[in-house]
């Protein structure tokens, strides 16, 4: 059977489909209990909730579904050059973005440097609700973290950009490597270099990494159907990660601007950029990401993100469009499914058919 998989095994699950964890109020309870009630793996990207945050939301998880779920944070979740930030530089950068925030009438936020990392208090609650999986992004969690995971009985999934993370990920001893291809939505995971220099293509990361490590793999980036999930396991993958196509499900918390872009002919052009939060993302291009290439100093990581915040806000208040930063994979040409029920079904149905 197609479906039957070392990922499929590993993680209690009927069909090696995830929904790929994604953060920023896109995660809900609903998508993640919506895919794995049918059989794959709902996700829930918590990296910017409070530990309190993410037992409130586990809680809502539990009444939703039975089935197993995974919980994503992020290793690094606060860029290291912040610390003795220069307040000059914060004002120089500022100024950058001013004529934006002039364009929409609203005033530049205060920032503050000081802006302390969850993760370790994050783990502690997520030991505390024991996920079936626990998925990490731009690192590798300690050796006491991931033998604590091991314990509880907790599979642990790390995230690669290139071949060398993923034999770190292996070395590491984690339970599966997401292989995450350039084409993908949202943040360029990389942690072993910069984003710039880890521009690896899914189908060709998927071969390196089945090359030379013996994890196995989940294959992320561009894949929106059947046929991508067939080719991704053909080359090797024991199950895929899909996240653009459940992101624009009505089961997601993306507004329905969001929505609405992604399924438009404007989601045709993205582009990876800094823009947004400091850190690499792929996303549908507009005004701001035309206007900052890749050599503008930005802030660092989440600095960037509390800058671009009121912008964000004030855009969608005014329809600006053209302002507003929408995560996208480079893929969306067969997109169709607003509801993530009939998505997981169709995604099931027709591999079963290519796959036999």
């Amino acid at each position: 059977m197609w479906n039957s998989t070392k990922i499929t095994q590993l993680l209690g699950i009927e069909y090696p489909i995830l929904q790929g964890p994604m953060g920023v109020g896109f995660s809900t309870p609903e998508l993640l209990a919506t895919v794995s009630n049918a059989g794959g793996l709902g996700s829930f990207g918590a990296y910017t909730l409070t530990p309190e945050e993410i037992l409130e939301t586990d809680k809502a998880i539990k009444l939703a579904t039975s089935k197993p779920y995974n919980i994503n944070l992020w290793v690094n979740d606060v860029d290291k050059s912040l610390i003795n930030y220069s307040p000059e530089k914060l004002e120089k950068i500022k100024l950058l973005f001013k004529p934006y925030f002039d364009e929409l009438g609203i005033p530049l936020p205060e920032l503050s440097t000081d802006i302390p990392s969850k993760f370790e208090k994050q783990v502690e609650v997520l030991f505390e609700v024991k996920p079936a999986v626990f998925s990490f992004i731009f690192g590798i969690p300690s050796k006491e973290i991931l033998a604590e995971s091991r314990r509880l009985g907790i599979k642990t999934v790390g995230a690669a950009t290139t071949l060398d993370e993923a034999l770190a990920l292996e070395e590491a001893q984690v339970d599966a490597i997401v292989a995450s291809g350039f084409e993908a939505g949202g943040h360029r995971a990389s942690f072993l270099k910069p984003a710039q220099d880890s521009f690896t293509g899914l189908f060709t990361l998927i071969q390196q990494i089945k090359a030379k490590t013996k994890t196995p793999i989940i294959a992320a980036g561009g894949i929106t159907d059947a046929k991508g999930i067939g080719a991704a396991m053909i080359l090797g993958a024991e199950a895929v990660q899909i996240g653009t196509a459940f992101m624009v499900t009505n089961e997601s918390g993306a507004t329905p601007t969001h929505k609405q872009m992604i399924f438009s002919d404007a989601s045709n052009t993205t582009t990876i950029s800094k823009s947004l939060t400091g850190r690499m993302g792929r996303m549908v291009s507009n005004k701001i990401s035309d206007a900052v290439p890749f050599e503008t100093e930005v802030l660092p990581f989440p600095l960037q993100t509390r800058l671009i915040a009121p912008l964000k806000v004030a855009a969608l208040a005014q329809g600006r469009t053209d302002m507003i930063s929408f995560w996208s994979g480079q893929n969306n040409a067969n997109l169709k499914h607003h509801s993530a029920a009939e998505l997981m079904q169709e995604l099931i149905l027709e591999t079963g058919k290519l796959i036999r």
